[in-house]
């Protein structure tokens, strides 16, 4: 049987998104990463996230970019949102991982397992 492979959305620094990578290494999935800092998440792939956490739930409000994008402070549209994740993907809750049809943000364990176990 051939082995899944997952889809790893985000940054070459983040925490999160090395012990993503480091996760799938240790059991031999094969990785495909897009690192968002390089190419941003298509208009389709970044709507199927929207679509299961919705646009609040994908924004890291915790984080160091969203409070030095003045986000705390300002009322924004949903456009307006979508354009500054393109050119601050720190603003998300990274790693977004996409395995099969399961799809899983932020540092996220249990809903790996689920992908390995649904392959």
């Amino acid at each position: 049987m051939p082995l899944p492979s997952v889809q790893i959305f985000g940054v070459k620094n983040s925490q999160a998104t090395r012990a993503a990578e480091r996760f799938f290494k240790e059991r031999r999935i094969p990785i495909h990463f897009v690192d968002l800092k390089q190419k941003p998440m298509s208009p389709g792939e970044l709507k199927r996230f929207v679509d299961k956490f919705t646009l609040a739930g994908l924004i890291d409000t915790e984080g160091k970019a969203y409070a030095d994008a003045g986000l705390k402070y300002l009322k924004v549209s949903d456009s307006d949102l979508l354009r500054k994740i393109e050119d601050a993907p720190l603003l998300l809750k990274l790693p977004f991982i996409r395995g099969g049809k399961l799809i899983s943000i932020g540092h996220d364990e249990a809903a790996w397992k689920a992908m390995l176990a649904a392959a």
